[in-house]
């Protein structure tokens, strides 16, 4: 197998058969935590935070260690970097020493600089424009609770809330590549950008998918199989959460609205929630919601990325099984 150096900045980044391999490796490390240790020695990974985190910070910490690895968590206020150092900059000295790049960031062009100047893969860990990892997860948690990675594509999602965030960026891109039928709802105001729609329809005519952006939240649920949420305010816009809440009310997740979905439909959240805001209490904490498992599912999928990510940066094959 030929080395090949492979980034994962966006949803895209891979294939339909790729996210396959990638979902099916982060199943088998749910089923063994230390399936596969491709950082052993140790060899560093270095996980960048611009942003406050949890569940990213825990989940890449955990599973670089669980990895073999030693991972390298570097906050913005202890780096150059958030005095203004160039990215390029960064990432050649990096590139020296670790064996990869993780980076929770703000804008999408600072880990696309950070790429373009590694010669070791790089992963997007969040940016103001796609969270992909994330996504692997909840993908990885809808697999585990319908009979596996081959029934993806016979699943509806809907997204509700803020349309033109991060998260429905993602399952758009993220949902197209796997074959889903995606539904994306939010009010006027607050749509995905047509770039990333035109993306994702055209992936979805290869894969066997279809996507549906819209402002009518009870269609986008009607029959559904999993029903996604997030915030309605990002960080830094606490402050202004009575303002900027107003237009997403009718795209409250509660149990009228999971009515209309499948009996069986799961629900899921990237977290952290706020209860009584996007999601009442009795559906966040009811017999529908995999929402821990879908936070554990970041350990998994993020050590079978980086594992894949590796396999192919080394043309070692075993490494993407």
């Amino acid at each position: 197998m030929t080395p090949e150096l492979r980034h994962m900045l966006r949803d895209d980044d891979l294939s339909h058969e790729e996210q396959k391999q990638v979902l099916e490796l982060a199943i088998k490390f749910h089923e063994n935590r230390f399936y596969k240790q491709p950082f052993a020695g140790p060899q560093a990974v270095a996980v960048l935070f611009d942003k406050p985190s949890t569940r990213t910070r825990s989940s890449f910490s955990i599973g670089v260690a669980e990895l073999g690895g030693y991972p390298l968590v570097i906050d913005k206020s202890g780096s150059q970097l958030g005095r203004g150092e160039p990215v390029a900059d960064t990432a050649r000295v990096l590139d020296r020493m670790a064996y990869g790049v993780v980076w929770r960031t703000f804008g999408q062009d600072r880990v696309e600089e950070m790429a373009k100047y590694s010669t070791h893969p790089v992963v997007n860990a969040l940016t103001d424009d796609f969270h992909p990892c994330q996504i692997l997860a909840d993908f990885q948690t809808i697999a585990e609770h319908r009979g596996g990675v081959d029934n993806l594509k016979n699943q509806t999602i809907a997204y509700l809330g803020d349309a033109a965030n991060n998260m429905a960026n993602s399952y758009l891109l993220g949902g197209a590549v796997a074959g889903m039928d995606v539904r994306v709802a939010g009010p006027y105001g607050y749509l995905p950008r047509p770039d990333i729609v035109a993306d994702a329809k055209r992936i979805a005519s290869e894969t066997g998918g279809s996507i549906t952006v819209t402002t009518d939240a009870k269609a986008a649920v009607e029959g559904a199989d999993c029903i996604f949420t997030d915030t309605w305010v990002s960080m830094g816009e606490e402050a202004e959460y009575a303002i900027r809440s107003k237009p997403f009310w009718d795209y409250q997740v509660n149990p009228e609205l999971m009515a209309l979905a499948k009996p069986d439909a799961l629900f899921q959240h990237c977290l952290p929630a706020y209860r009584g805001k996007e999601v009442t209490a009795d559906v966040i904490d009811g017999p529908q919601s995999v929402v821990w498992d879908e936070a554990e599912n970041r350990l998994h999928a993020q050590k079978a990325l980086l594992t894949w990510l590796t396999g192919k940066a080394r043309g070692d094959e075993s490494l993407l099984a």
